[in-house]
């Protein structure tokens, strides 16, 4: 059962879930799409002046780096927002998928930890996205009444 929510057969516009599951991944949604465009149009694509990473040797190749993990977010955003409008029967999975995108994060930091300026804000956001989104994950499973 669970998983048939997770991977339904068909993606349609249908959400049985918690409202308060859509909302939160609607705001999401917003958020990645936002973030990838800061990344793709600041001139340091965020490396230091969100990130706080040191741009004195080599910066060019970080900034070049920051604008390509910008346009990836802006593709994840975009299938954020379909999903969100269009292919609802899809959050589940998405919120999966949310999950294990901040839980790698989160293990890259610790696997290969920068030298940063200041820590940057999903430094912050991880420790609260990743419970939001095991909890939205609940909820967006949980049918209606």
């Amino acid at each position: 059962m669970i998983m048939q929510r997770i991977l339904p057969k068909s993606a349609d516009n249908s959400y049985s879930g918690a409202k308060s599951a859509y909302v939160f991944f609607v705001f999401i949604s917003v958020i990645s799409f936002t973030r990838s465009l800061i990344h793709v149009f600041l001139p340091d694509g965020g490396a230091s002046v969100i990130a706080g990473l040191d741009l004195s040797l080599g910066s060019a190749n970080v900034i070049f780096a920051f604008g390509l993990w910008g346009v990836s977010q802006v593709v994840y955003a975009l299938i954020q927002l379909l999903v969100a409008f269009r292919y609802k029967s899809l959050i589940p999975l998405m919120f999966v998928i949310l999950i294990i995108e901040t839980l790698g994060r989160m293990m890259v930091g610790v696997i290969k930890p920068p030298i940063l300026f200041h820590t940057p804000p999903g430094g912050f956001a991880n420790w609260i996205i990743l419970p939001l989104a095991i909890v939205m994950l609940l909820l967006s499973l949980k049918e209606k009444p």
